[in-house]
């Protein structure tokens, strides 16, 4: 397939200057992959300039939807393929080709992650290195390392699986959100991998949530998808270890309240994952000391 097999999808919020560099860099691509640009509600003209680029698309929305904005993206795409790149992340000359020529070759891989390289020095994000090594090798002789996560600024996956897994999850709103996805379609049967070749590069916005911010909707969306997707032993482990730690670290009070409020929502979306993905789930942690 040709480029033109791949769109990329790009949410974004408030950030008309890294945008417009992302934007020059991913039309300079050759052949130009077609654009989804989801502007989630944004007061600086972002939505306006985007759309002054040719080839690319924007989906304009009145309020902030957070990461469930990709999912429109990926809704109006009419390519096979989707590559996700945030407002401050954008595909190396040929990593979209050799993403199709994977995705080509191998049917039952869904997703495919990408070498991540931050800043001016491209040094490899601390994922990468994780990605890897996975201890979850090479079953069904997969092209890279079989992960269960992946960074949402560099991944390319299959439109239908994408679709069947319905996305990104809207009650997650922001951090943390790949590994839910990740899991939704591991439990449909697709493989996720880490391939070397597949390069993307992330020079991260200054404007961006404080540490503690951050800290604390991560910790939140982590203990959410373990109520959503993870047997009963382990949702009451990782709530006594949150507990454990209101004391010395202040902002798992916050995430804990963030849970509660959203807590009914969770339990209605509650699915156990096939014995399988539990396996590979558990030997991730194990590896990790999680």
């Amino acid at each position: 397939m040709s480029a033109a097999a791949t769109t990329v999808v790009i949410a974004t919020r408030d950030r008309a200057p890294e945008l417009e560099r992302t934007l020059r860099r991913l039309t300079a691509l050759r052949p130009p992959p077609p654009i989804v640009v989801v502007d989630n509600g944004s007061s600086d003209g972002t939505a306006a300039m985007a759309a002054a680029f040719p080839g690319v698309r924007v989906v304009r929305l009145p309020r902030n939807i957070g990461v469930s904005a990709r999912n429109l993206g990926v809704a109006v795409a009419r390519t096979p393929y989707v590559a996700f790149s945030d407002d401050d992340s954008w595909w190396a000359e040929d990593a979209l080709a050799e993403a199709e020529r994977i995705l080509d070759a191998h049917d039952d891989v869904g997703l495919v992650a990408a070498k991540t390289l931050v800043g001016e020095e491209e040094r490899e994000d601390p994922v990468v290195s994780l990605m890897a090594a996975s201890p979850l090798g090479r079953p069904d002789g997969l092209p890279g390392p079989a992960v269960l996560g992946f960074l949402a600024c560099s991944a390319v996956v299959r439109r239908t699986a994408y679709l069947q897994a319905a996305g990104f999850h809207p009650l997650l709103h922001f951090g943390a959100e790949e590994r839910l996805l990740s899991y939704d379609l591991a439990a449909r049967g697709w493989w996720l991998c880490y391939a070397e070749d597949v390069r993307a590069h992330h020079h991260p916005s200054p404007m961006r949530p404080s540490p503690s911010w951050r800290e604390r909707a991560e910790l939140r969306n982590r203990m959410l998808i373990t109520v959503m997707r993870r047997p009963v032993r382990r949702c009451l482990a990782e709530g006594f270890r949150a507990l454990a730690r209101v004391l010395r670290e202040p902002h798992v009070l916050g995430a804990l309240a963030g849970v509660l409020r959203r807590l009914p929502r969770a339990l209605a979306d509650r699915q156990r994952l096939p014995a399988s993905v539990e396996r590979r789930i558990r030997v991730l942690e194990h590896a990790h000391g999680g």
